[in-house]
């Protein structure tokens, strides 16, 4: 019974050592020798949880089960000793086999069947076996000694309990400590149980024949499915083998901002229509034997017949109307935009003229304002050119109605009231000159008085005040104090005493004086003197604090601003005298017309040769060459004759050359005239101009070709005054270049536009 007990259980543990799942050989071979025996004493079960037998049969399953393991064993160490053998007997697992493969799951096999040994390991492993079979026999035994004795793992078994149940427990207590033995025998064995590759593992590379470095491996988890690739299956061992792809992240494709693969482009979508087919009938008629009512039937008569000319003739008769209709409908269209155009341009024009009416009232009221209240040197010019003309109307009133001794008095009268408005001038232009240096000394110090500006990248402007700006503002609001004359008597003390602390922080000449005056005027103040009488010490206080001001020791910023004198040695070179005033003065006091051959007389010399006798108004001209030059700029053509041309050169062309008209709708109103280019292909000049109204020299600049647009005769017309105008520049040797080379332009212009170059022609 011992016996038996022990081939029992040794059955049952080499069916669980060996791998997870046995061989499909084995399992055959093991059934059919069971079979020769006695039949009654069949085994019930193949596999490890077996059932109960009788003492006979498990002798004979002992001996079965140890011819079953020495052919098991042949055929192993065959297969070991010829791996390429091994492949022809595994078979190709397709797709329908196994249908799910899952790349992260642990991969385990037996160790037995899936770890490679060579030729010379071989006698090493039979000596492994070995000895781990007899471990194997003996274990068997005391566990079968225990089974017999009636205790399984420490407890008694029952009556009613199956052998089946307590063979499984110890199919699980052998195979675990049959696996332990198996890892301290054979550590080169790789048994994986749930392995779980790491992040990061260290691989030693051989780097030369006896030296080695370990080399980190950074292991990239797979971050999208892997599809099952097919494998192999061993038909012996029943491992199966997974064919894998490559281990690197497949590459995304780049996004190209459009859907390139959609359900539309990939799939047909069929449509069912129904479609009826053709089928024969007939007309069922009265006959012989059957009666076909006709209560329902319809007369139809044929209509006139309509032929081919009759029909295109109806068709053309409807398309008439047709246009007749639309032609109308076209023409209403027509005529409301031609009147809306019109309602259009009326009320432009009419605002035009609007605009243009208000423009010359508003003109008229400066000019007004401007002779009653003159304050600058073109105000006086107006003024004085206005007593001129007043004089030359009384003149020819005087001439024309009165003779003899009335004529003279008359003559005397007239005298002394222009002598009377030319004094009144002169008292305005005092008051003028007085109030214009006051202004001009606050915008100086106003100016010293400013923060440093600059610009940052983002377009903001940053302003900073620095000690000697703090400084200059101190004094300028001091000085804007003492020269306010309104103010009551309590704050000119304070601004006085201000004032004094100020000056008192240097000691000079000229601090001590205005110390001096300062202490004055308070005294005087508390004697109750009238401010009438005040006004001249004021007026030294002013003066002197104004010079204390611009000394650059006292007040650092001022020396930024003020002009440095020129050194006397280099005027030598460009000192001119003036005959008139007898004085020697740089040349930049001298104006020199285009016209002129000698330098003459100074501004001042001539300004005043002008009030006496001429009296003119350069004002008009002045903002005629303004605007003309600023059109010159615009063209960034490197203009330079607009810039050597003075007023007096234009006055000369406007009045003489082009007669102080408009050259197309003669109007005499020099506010409304600009002088624009002629060709505007070319640089402006005497000789390359057009006076116009500013509304006349738009049009002009838009056109394209001149002698398309003006007549024969206009162009004639003009063509004579830039001859005029060659003719009187010509004698300036400054203008004689510009001269010569406009005209080598213009021949050259005319020559490519009257003889084009001709083109080559076939033959």
């Amino acid at each position: 019974m011992d016996g038996t007990s022990d081939s029992c259980f040794e059955v049952v543990t080499m069916e669980r050592s060996g791998a997870e799942q046995p061989s499909a050989s084995s399992e055959r071979r093991g059934v059919g020798e069971a079979k020769n025996g006695d039949p009654a004493e069949k085994p019930l079960l193949s596999e490890a949880t077996g059932a109960v037998q009788s003492e006979e049969g498990c002798e004979q399953q002992a001996s079965l089960e140890q011819s079953a393991r020495k052919e098991q064993e042949q055929s192993s160490l065959a297969q070991w000793e010829l791996p390429s053998e091994g492949l022809g007997n595994q078979e190709v697992i397709g797709d329908n086999e196994q249908d799910v493969f899952e790349p992260d799951a642990p991969f385990s096999a037996s160790s037995e069947s899936t770890s490679p040994v060579t030729n010379k390991n071989y006698s090493t492993l039979l000596e492994l076996r070995n000895s781990e079979r007899e471990e194997q026999t003996s274990q068997n035994s005391v566990l079968s000694e225990s089974t017999a004795s009636g205790r399984v793992t420490g407890s008694m078994i029952e009556d009613d309990e199956t052998l089946r149940s307590t063979r499984a427990n110890f199919d699980e207590t052998i195979q675990s400590e049959e696996l332990r033995l198996d890892q301290e025998h054979s550590p080169g064995k790789a048994v994986q149980q749930d392995y779980h590759m790491p992040d990061v593992i260290t691989v030693r590379v051989q780097t030369d024949s006896d030296s080695f470095q370990d080399v980190v491996v950074k292991i990239e988890r797979p971050t999208y499915h892997k599809p099952f690739l097919g494998g192999f299956k061993n038909r012996i061992t029943g491992v199966e083998f997974h064919n894998a792809g490559s281990q690197t992240i497949p590459k995304t494709r780049p996004d190209k901002g459009i859907q390139l693969f959609c359900r539309e482009t990939q799939t047909v979508f069929e449509k069912n229509k129904p479609q009826q087919t053709k089928n024969t009938t007939s007309t069922q008629m009265t006959k012989i034997g059957l009666y076909v009512s006709n209560m329902t039937d319809k007369l139809v008569s044929p209509g006139k017949y309509l032929t081919a000319e009759e029909y295109h003739k109806r068709r053309l008769e409807a398309v008439i109307v047709l246009q007749t209709y639309f032609r109308r409908w076209h023409a209403i269209n027509i005529v409301q935009n031609l009147r809306e155009e019109k309602r259009l341009r009326l009320a432009w024009e009419a605002q035009e003229e609007l605009r243009r009416k208000k423009e010359k009232e508003e003109k008229l009221r400066r000019e007004h304002e401007r002779r009653l209240n003159p304050k600058t040197k073109e105000d006086f010019e107006l003024l004085y050119h206005a007593l001129e003309l007043w004089k030359q109307e009384e003149t020819e009133r005087i001439n024309r109605t009165l003779t003899g001794a009335e004529r003279k008095a008359a003559f005397c009268g007239l005298l002394e009231q222009e002598a009377q408005l030319i004094a009144s001038i002169g008292r305005h232009k005092l008051n003028a000159d007085e109030e214009n240096q006051q202004k001009a000394t606050l915008r100086f110090l106003a100016k010293c008085a400013q923060p440093k500006r600059w610009k940052a990248y983002d377009g903001k402007i940053t302003e900073m005040d620095t000690q000697y700006t703090l400084r200059a503002r101190e004094l300028f609001e001091i000085y804007r104090s003492i020269s306010m004359n309104d103010i009551p008597k309590d704050e000119r003390i304070d601004v006085l005493l201000t004032l004094r602390r100020t000056v008192k922080e240097h000691e000079c000449k000229l601090t001590w004086e205005i110390v001096e005056l300062i202490d004055r005027e308070v005294d005087l103040m508390s004697r109750e003197v009238k401010e009438c009488n005040l006004e001249g010490l004021r007026k030294r206080i002013c003066t002197l604090f104004l010079q204390y001001i611009k000394t650059p020791k006292f007040n650092p910023e001022v020396a930024r601003i003020l002009k440095v004198p020129p050194d006397p040695l280099k005027l030598y070179k460009n000192v001119n005298f003036c005959h008139s005033c007898e004085n020697y003065l740089p040349s930049t006091e001298f104006p020199v017309p285009a016209n002129s051959r000698t330098i003459g007389r100074c501004r001042l010399c001539c300004k005043l040769d002008n009030e006496a006798r001429q009296r003119e108004a350069f004002l008009k001209h002045k903002l005629i060459l303004e605007n003309l030059r600023k059109s010159e700029a615009d063209y960034q053509d490197d203009a330079k004759i607009v810039f050597l041309v003075q007023h007096q050169d234009l006055q000369y062309m406007i009045e003489n050359i082009w007669g102080c008209q408009s050259a197309l709708s003669a109007c005499s109103d020099l506010y409304e005239l600009v002088m624009v280019r002629w060709d505007k292909q070319r640089e402006w000049s005497p000789w390359n101009t057009i006076l116009l109204t500013k509304d006349e020299a738009d049009a002009h600049l838009r056109l394209c070709n001149l002698q398309e647009a003006y007549e024969a005769a206009f162009i004639h017309r003009i063509k004579h005054k830039h001859i005029r105008a060659k003719n009187y520049f010509a004698q300036i040797p400054a203008m004689a270049s510009f001269l010569h080379r406009s005209d080598n332009q213009a021949n050259a212009n005319e020559f490519l536009i009257a003889t084009p170059i001709p083109t080559g022609t076939k033959t």
